[in-house]
């Protein structure tokens, strides 16, 4: 296992950002109710400023190679919590796989429910960055985003859109869902940048 958790160093001087509390417990806030999902019919699909567009069943990515990291937790709403563990793709692994085009800048996040969030292309291409799919070494309930949801520890949690099912590359950037409701682009816990 990876251990992130001294990712703070690189943003701020404490583990907990300003503005957040630490909890014990894994709250559940999402955009609305949580989506059905059939792991027959799901895909995963990479496209736009990409060298090879990819559609993953759900067998073929949980065969990219995957990685178990410690991970904190910081959502906008002002809780954090500590020490989660998540399994999944790295988001290195994952854009290595399918090539990134030199005109790339922006990643646009895609999910079940419709629901999108976006960051630039340097900010997403980091293996902290994970697409997960167990938490604390089960599956990844389907409340916290389950099957599989992107974290984002650098970033509040709106930032990592839960049931994920794709990604697209961009050459401008766009806004996703809340960014285009006044919160921040940016989301940095430690600038506690959490509104435009």
């Amino acid at each position: 296992m990876r251990d992130v958790t001294g990712l703070y160093r690189e943003f701020g001087d404490e583990r907990l950002p300003p503005g957040q509390r630490e909890v014990e417990r894994f709250p559940v806030l999402s955009m609305g109710e949580t989506p059905d999902w059939n792991p027959e019919t799901w895909t995963f699909d990479v496209g736009g400023a990409v060298e090879t567009a990819r559609s993953f069943t759900w067998d073929e990515f949980r065969d990219l190679p995957r990685e178990t990291q410690r991970q904190d937790f910081h959502c906008v709403t002002g809780w954090s919590k500590f020490d989660c563990e998540f399994t999944g793709v790295t988001a290195t692994t994952l854009l290595d796989t399918v090539g990134v085009a030199s005109d790339a800048v922006h990643v646009m996040f895609h999910a079940i429910d419709g629901y999108t969030t976006d960051l630039p292309l340097d900010a997403a291409a980091r293996d902290e960055v994970l697409f997960a799919w167990s938490y604390d070494g089960d599956d990844l309930p389907r409340e916290h985003g389950g099957p599989l949801r992107v974290v984002t520890p650098h970033k509040y949690a709106y930032k990592g859109a839960k049931w994920v099912d794709g990604v697209t590359l961009l050459t401008e950037p766009e806004r996703g869902y809340w960014e285009q409701r006044g919160y921040s682009v940016t989301a940095n816990p430690w600038a506690e940048e959490r509104y435009s």
